[in-house]
């Protein structure tokens, strides 16, 4: 049986499972926002973290069960490994986990914030999997690795940074 999963967030880097290929490429129609609390990993539910999850934005293309138990929902999407040609998908069927915005099925979805107001949540969280910054940062350096830029991404690891200077704290 062949299974493919796309990888967003934290799966770009820290896999955490066997698999047998690795495949940069895009979906299209979503985009990459930290909109998803993290109460088990980046964060606990006194302090959650914030992780990404996909948002269905027309136009927009995004690169790249236990760990991602408080996503609510799998899609099945076609991928493509050329973003500039989002016409004939390299793969059909692509698994992927999402973060419904529905309160009722997905407790621990924070939803839209400034950048401002998700990097102060991103600096004071840590769960067992660490400071929900070291997150961040890992996901801005997994993307650049690629060549990807994703603003959101880089405009978050930049206010996260600029606070941690703000407080004599280091940044990754």
């Amino acid at each position: 049986m062949v299974m493919w999963v796309f990888g967003y967030g934290s799966l770009i880097w820290k896999t955490g499972f066997p698999f047998d290929q690795k495949l940069p490429g895009c979906i299209k129609g979503y985009r990459r926002v930290f909109y998803q609390g993290s109460t088990d990993h980046r964060g606990t539910p006194e302090f959650p973290g914030r992780t990404v999850t996909l948002e269905a934005a027309e136009g927009e293309v995004c690169h790249l069960e236990v760990r991602e138990k408080q996503y609510d929902r799998k899609e099945y999407v076609d991928f493509f490994t050329d973003p500039m040609d989002t016409t004939t998908p390299v793969v059909s069927g692509v698994m992927v986990y999402i973060a419904s915005p529905d309160k009722k099925l997905n407790k621990n979805y924070l939803g839209p914030a400034s950048i401002e107001e998700i990097a102060k949540q991103v600096v004071h969280a840590e769960g067992p999997s660490g400071p929900n910054k070291d997150y961040i940062f890992q996901l801005e350096k997994a993307l650049l690795q690629f060549g990807w830029d994703d603003k959101h991404v880089t405009d978050l690891a930049n206010e996260v940074r600029s606070l941690l200077s703000d407080g004599k704290q280091t940044a990754a």
